[in-house]
């Protein structure tokens, strides 16, 4: 085996401007799929860190996923009931107190209640829908991140009491309030309160910086006229991939509709496996073209070595032995590829986090690529790579492996 090994390290030297051309080839294709990688899998690493820290992991409101059964499916075997809308039941959540006391007992993480409900905020002949916001400022500090997303004022005006709210910095610019000015909220009953704005807050994302109040719970009760009402509980785990079977859970022994991160983002998550299908398809496809001049190689190595190759069969080896000898000399390109494109994957990979943009996002923020280092994106790319080349390998090798070697020595065609 040892003798076979040096007589294909001879073959691939004694062609060495070709046998470069190819290791470079591979190491391009290697290169760029990790960097490709490790772009494409940041990006999405990044996107779902934000859906993690910013949603729920686990939201259940007042609704239920399917409409009650109704009296006619209990009479007959076969019915057919269209249109049917659940009943608007303004009570909420059904005994809050003993849904809440059982998520403490077993939810491994925080929660939250609210009162959710839409209305008007006016000010001085101006107005905005809103959704309206009643909320326990201690327990939604441990779960909202928008406590940290104030430009003025804090989220913390809202446990000193009172007729305090706190909006998205687009209402108050559309309603040209400012930190202290007092506006008139209006729910969907009629029924209007004045309050104080003591924050405003900037997330990021138009639809709550113009459309969100919030205020307390007791104050949102009174506003929407439902006392003691809650309509939405929303959930942080300590593990946010643990979301699917406590949303199963819950739904299950409360009966409202509980929705995990991973539901409410069902089609983003299916794009993403799309895009990593699509990824990994042009990976095979790059290394592929480069396994293209492995072939070339090993096929101008085979022509040219037919004379050695009979000398060889001559003195005993077996038709497997040349098999293996060439089938080792693409693969040993692959690998000699493989290494070199670890080496420019790093580099490329480094030089896409080291670049920076500058963002004037409600002020100046310097951000950059997020960039995936795995270990991961190096052998997908490897396997790519020594897949190609071996195949690339086997096809002339197992042309070698059957040149009869009289025929070779005699000169026949």
């Amino acid at each position: 085996m040892r003798l076979i090994l040096d007589i294909a390290l001879t073959h691939i030297a004694g062609r060495g401007r070709q046998t470069l051309v190819a290791v470079v080839g591979v190491a391009v294709g290697v290169g760029f799929s990790i960097a490709m990688a490790a772009l494409m899998q940041g990006g999405q690493d990044d996107f779902v860190k934000q859906l993690i820290d910013i949603m729920p992991h686990v939201q259940v409101t007042d609704e239920q996923r399917g409409a009650r059964r109704q009296p006619a499916e209990d009479v007959f075997d076969a019915t057919a009931i269209s249109g049917l809308r659940p009943r608007d039941d303004r009570r909420g959540i059904i005994n809050p107190t003993a849904a809440t006391a059982w998520l403490s007992a077993w939810v491994p993480g925080r929660f939250a209640e609210s009162l959710r409900t839409q209305g008007v905020v006016r000010y001085q002949g101006r107005e905005a829908g809103a959704s309206i916001i009643g909320i326990e400022p201690e327990t939604e500090r441990a779960i909202s991140p928008i406590v940290e997303d104030f430009t003025e004022g804090s989220f913390a005006t809202l446990s000193e009491g009172g007729n305090n709210v706190v909006v998205g910095d687009r209402m108050a610019e559309k309603l040209g309030v400012g930190l202290g000015d007092t506006v008139t909220a209006v729910s969907s009953s009629g029924l209007t309160r004045n309050f104080r704005i003591t924050g405003l807050f900037h997330t990021g994302t138009t639809a709550r910086d113009e459309g969100e109040a919030y205020m307390l719970l007791k104050n949102a009760q009174i506003l929407s006229e439902r006392p003691n009402a809650i309509n939405d509980i929303r959930i942080k785990l300590d593990d946010p991939y643990a979301a699917t079977a406590a949303a199963r859970r819950i739904e299950a022994e409360l009966g409202y509709k509980a929705v995990s991160w991973q539901e409410a983002n069902e089609s983003i998550m299916e794009a993403f496996v799309v895009r990593n299908v699509i990824m990994y398809s042009v990976v095979a496809a790059i290394l592929l073209v480069a396994g293209f001049g492995i072939f070339n190689i090993v096929s101008t190595i085979t022509h040219e070595k037919a004379r050695d190759i009979a000398i060889m069969k001559s003195l005993g080896f077996s038709r497997s032995d040349m098999q293996r000898m060439f089938v080792f000399e693409g693969v040993a390109i692959g690998a000699a590829g493989s290494v070199a494109g670890w080496l420019l994957g790093f580099a490329l990979t480094y030089a896409l986090a080291s670049i920076r943009f500058e963002l004037d996002a409600g002020g100046q923020e310097i951000t950059q690529l997020p960039v995936a280092w795995s270990s991961m994106h190096y052998a997908i790319a490897s396997f790519f790579a020594l897949a190609s080349a071996a195949v690339a390998g086997y096809l002339p090798a197992r042309k070698a492996a059957r040149l009869n070697p009289v025929d070779i020595i005699r000169g026949a065609t």
